[in-house]
């Protein structure tokens, strides 16, 4: 077996060794004999066993099979570019079955999408008349269906990545297939770098990348001109057409959308919900008299193909908040024509609660509009689609290097994805796709959307790839290289989580952080609870902030929702709410007379199960790591500082400052943010607040919010705060040079005003102020024998610079700042510094700090002398 060659040759080198250093090792060789043979035995019983596939003529896949199964055989990388409907996903891994391919170790077949891989498992499984989990297998997170008889093991890329940790050269496997690769995500992007610098290491392991788009030979090239095989997927012909919007010759307005104060769920994962920005390219038309507005266009669109023949039709919009309003839009209009009047309009988009989401998979016979997100593109199949009506535009995150913010902005989408869209229908019969933008439009858009490396903040991937000691991130093969910008950012954040050191080295706070499976602030959150004893309420907490919200808000049940979720509230932070949340789950876990019970109270209160239970296995699963890593869950409930104080050690950049009467903070790096509409702090407005989330649509608005104690930030953010210094002075009573210090943590001011002793600081500058204040003006007290003489010399000047009438007898500071600074050591610049270096060196030279006459008296007045002004003078022999 595969997984046994790398173990059992470390072992034959170790008898080796032994040998050559004449140590006994016949048990050994007879352990590895025994070890080979039960390997080969397995082997063997897997080939015996091998699945003998068959294939649907009906798929297109299936006609090429013969010289895919060829390129296999004769290259260690091939690349099979085909449209969506092919069948390359469910057939490509049979095909490497039927070579012989895993036995010897796994085929592993990677998705995007946890739903996918399940549903390509069960599908596969089916057709090779196996039960799930036997010969196809798949593992998800929290959810694990494989066995010793596998052949095929179904995973999301998430899960693989995960694997190179444990098994760097991926010994379990024997062919790995990259399913969906055109997705580019930051996974998939990782993986194909990683394969790229393994497969020489491992010259047995087959690599198959499937790719939906034309955008094969970038794959090809990727991996040194691996040869690409075409195959094509709609069953039936897709005709384009372009119904631009508004009337030739018209510009369209900029418009201002009102801030939602009910849309808190918006400002989540698709943050929708929010003013718009005021950009041509990103508006949502409105209707007046110059222009078409959008949801009219997609009602007459709608009608003009309803009329040709009935069918679904799919309609790609780019949020939710136009999803409604294209749905209301609809259901107010669609008596105006007999083929629109019995429609049936229904919303797709990913935070949809997962009822709502059934009711695109359940027919009922009446024809149906679904308005749909870009996550009807690829993630999820709409079945029985005639039509599709294509806005041509997407929200599109993207990561800023300057502000350290996602921003998220409605952009138009590339002609790939416009593409992927026509797609959609075609599958039952011919199809028609609109496009409400011009062929010119078209043809002027780039050719594919930026893959998400770069347009993303790399600190997860940056950590991974120091864990797997896998070398500088710039000269690693990734397939488009991210830019400089994004790589430096990617360090800076973690230098401010204390992962990397200034040499952008791993630290072992970075080590630890590696082990957690979530975002780096998320896990660091984690590190920082153990310290303040409250790790078991932040596994909570950080476990929610990775899931979707399981708090539901149904587009027509929105106030009935909210009114259910104002129990799990608190006045202070929107984290605690998690808190309240989490108990009132257990609570009804414990005390469920049935599961329709807990379902039923679930419904009631607006919760998610599926998200409730996908929670808690997270947060399990969490703590078998942390159990691992030998931490500790607290016992004793931890208090709201502790809470807190752990929360901001993961987001010390996603801290505000209310410096004035308006709703905005001022935030790190000047920025300036909002608090999210539906956020318990929302009117309450405290002095400072930490975010989960910084999130740019056309304002910068900050999610789950909380109230923090300014305090608490310097102790978190050692070696990231500046330090500004003020009015250094000499303090007689402390004995010691003081200056006001002013701290600021990204250009936000912490510690405004705060006293400080600044020898430490400045050395120099202190030494010379001490010289001259406590010295040479005398501004000292101390029992020093030369303090006390000079002292008294000084007085005796002074007198006689007063008999004489004259100010240019004594010396002036200048002259006395000079005799001591030529004596007093350069390290020295406090009372008590110099005390004990005063000490020591009189110890040799007695008389080192005693001034006398001429020290103190200007050249010329020399002449100036007691006896010209005595103090009593004999005259006649009368004093």
């Amino acid at each position: 077996m595969q997984a046994d060659r790398y173990i059992l040759g470390r072992r034959l080198q170790q008898a080796r060794s032994l040998l050559q250093q004449n140590k006994p090792i016949e048990r050994s060789l007879s352990d590895i004999a025994t070890n080979i043979r039960e390997s080969s035995a397995r082997l063997n019983s897997r080939k015996a066993a091998l699945p003998l596939p068959t294939y649907p003529e009906e798929l297109p896949v299936s006609g090429k099979r013969e010289e895919i199964a060829a390129a296999i055989i004769g290259h260690q990388v091939v690349i099979v570019c085909g449209e969506t409907g092919s069948g390359k996903t469910t057939q490509l891994p049979k095909i490497c079955l039927e070579l012989g391919r895993g036995v010897a170790g796994l085929i592993g077949h990677t998705q995007p999408r946890r739903i996918a891989a399940r549903s390509v498992a069960s599908r596969i499984a089916q057709e090779l008349h196996s039960p799930l989990g036997q010969a196809v297998g798949y593992k998800v997170r929290f959810n694990d269906k494989l066995s010793e008889s596998s052949y095929i093991k179904l995973m999301t890329d998430g899960i693989l990545l995960a694997e190179t940790q444990g098994d760097r050269f991926l010994n379990a496997y024997d062919t790995i297939i990259i399913d969906e690769a055109h997705e580019r995500s930051l996974n998939i992007d990782f993986l194909l770098g990683y394969l790229k610098q393994l497969l020489p290491k491992r010259p047995d392991l087959k690599v198959i990348v499937t790719s939906a788009t034309i955008d094969a030979e970038r794959f090809s090239r990727h991996f040194n001109d691996a040869p690409v095989i075409e195959v094509s997927g709609r069953t039936y012909p897709v005709e384009i057409r372009y119904r631009p919007l508004g009337k030739p010759g018209f510009m369209a307005k900029e418009i201002d959308v009102p801030e939602d104060e009910d849309d808190l769920e918006l400002l989540g994962q698709d943050l929708m919900g929010v003013k718009r920005k005021a950009r041509i390219e990103s508006r949502w038309l409105q209707e007046d008299e110059e222009e078409e507005a959008i949801e009219e266009a997609i009602l007459d669109a709608a009608d003009d193909l309803l009329r040709l023949a009935d069918g679904d039709i799919l309609v790609f919009l780019p949020g939710e908040r136009e999803i409604r309003d294209v749905a209301d839009h609809l259901r107010k209009y669609q008596g105006r024509s007999a083929k629109l009047r019995h429609i049936e309009v229904l919303p797709l988009f990913a935070r949809l609660s997962i009822e709502d989401q059934q009711k695109i998979f359940r027919r009922s016979g009446t024809t149906r509009i679904v308005l749909a997100t870009n996550v009807a593109e690829t993630s999820l199949t709409v079945p029985g689609i005639k039509y599709v009506i294509d806005a041509g535009l997407a929200r599109v995150n993207r990561y800023s290097t300057r502000a350290k913010v996602e921003q998220l902005q409605i952009e138009k989408i590339s002609q790939a994805a416009a593409n992927q869209r026509a797609g959609r229908c075609g599958r039952v019969s011919n199809g028609i796709c609109v496009r409400l933008y011009s062929e010119e439009d078209f043809k002027a858009r780039p050719a594919y959307t930026d893959p998400e490396i770069l347009r993303s903040s790399l600190a997860a991937v940056i950590l991974r790839m120091a864990a797997l000691r896998l070398g500088d991130v710039a000269d690693f093969p990734f397939i488009e290289a991210p830019s400089s910008r994004l790589i430096n950012d990617g360090y800076q954040l973690l230098q401010e989580l204390g992962a990397v050191d200034q040499q952008r080295q791993i630290t072992e706070i970075g080590k630890q952080l590696a082990r957690l499976p979530l975002d780096p602030r998320m896990a660091r959150m984690i590190l920082a609870a153990k310290r303040e004893h409250c790790l078991r309420e932040i596994l909570i907490i950080a476990s929610a902030l990775t899931i979707q919200d399981p708090r539901e808000r149904p587009m027509d049940k929105r106030e009935a929702a909210d009114q259910a979720h104002r129990k799990f509230a608190d006045e202070q932070s929107d984290f605690m709410s998690f808190l309240k949340l989490w108990a009132f789950y257990e609570d009804a876990l414990k005390n469920k007379k049935s599961n329709k019970d807990l379902l039923n109270q679930c419904h009631q209160n607006f919760l998610s199960f599926l998200r409730l239970k996908e929670w808690r296995e997270l947060y399990h699963q969490l703590c078998e790591i942390v159990d691992e890593m030998e931490f500790r869950l607290n016992e004793k409930e931890a208090d709201y500082a502790q809470i807190h104080r752990a929360l901001l050690a993961g987001l010390l950049g996603n801290i505000g400052f209310k410096d004035g009467e308006a709703e905005t903070y001022l935030g790190a790096r000047g920025i300036r943010f909002v608090i999210a509409p539906g956020s318990v702090l929302k009117k309450s407005r405290p002095k400072w607040v930490m975010a989960a989330e910084l999130m740019d649509t056309s304002k910068l608005y900050a999610r789950c919010v909380a109230k923090i104690e300014p305090d608490w930030i310097e102790p978190l953010a050692h070696g990231l705060t500046e330090s500004h210094y003020s009015d250094p002075r000499w303090d007689r009573k402390a004995a010691q040079v003081i200056a006001w210090e002013r701290v600021s943590l990204y250009g936000l001011t912490i510690v405004p005003k705060r006293r400080v002793h600044y020898g430490p600081i400045n050395p120099v500058e202190a030494r010379e102020i001490f010289i001259r204040e406590a010295l040479a003006n005398m501004e000292f007290d101390t029992k020093a024998p030369f303090f006390a003489a000079n002292k008294q010399l000084i007085a005796e000047i002074e007198a006689l610079e007063h008999k004489a009438r004259r100010q240019d007898v004594l010396v002036d500071e200048h002259v006395l700042f000079g005799f001591y600074d030529k004596r007093v050591g350069q390290d020295i610049f406090n009372g008590a510094s110099f005390e004990t270096w005063r000490k020591t060196a009189e110890e040799g030279q007695p008389r080192l700090l005693y001034l006398t006459r001429d020290d103190l008296m200007r050249h010329g007045a020399d002449a100036v002398t007691e006896q010209q002004f005595p103090e009593k003078l004999l005259l006649d022999g009368t004093e």
